[in-house]
């Protein structure tokens, strides 16, 4: 897996879910919405030199994931202060991918939409 195939396979783990659909951020990189709150978008920008994607993340999530494999998490300067930024140059685990951004879908759906995931 290259960092080219992470947008595609972003693109079809997001559409997968209710109601997600994909646009681009004020930096016209990809981003997928649900509704009008974002779900997951890209960063070619920030930090500076990496490639990373970003994805609100339960309270307290995102510290220990920064704690625990800071090579792999960040804390992203914007999104909100429950976002985690994931990087893309180093290897990714993509089962681990899936349950943030089916986390994150969770926490920003509407309940009716969430209750359509089963236990996904």
């Amino acid at each position: 897996m290259t960092e080219d195939d992470v947008v595609p396979r972003l693109r079809e783990l997001c559409l997968s879910l209710p109601e997600v659909v994909e646009g681009t951020n004020h930096h016209g990189e990809p981003s997928w919405r649900i509704r009008r709150r974002t779900l997951v978008q890209i960063s070619e920008r920030h930090p500076s030199g990496r490639r990373s994607f970003w994805v609100p993340a339960p309270a307290g999530a995102k510290e220990a994931m920064i704690a625990t494999e800071p090579e792999r998490f960040f804390s992203p300067p914007y999104g909100g202060r429950n976002w985690v930024g994931v990087y893309v140059d180093v290897p990714v685990d993509w089962t681990e991918v899936r349950e943030l951004v089916v986390d994150a879908y969770r926490l920003i759906a509407p309940r009716t939409l969430v209750a359509e995931l089963g236990d996904a």
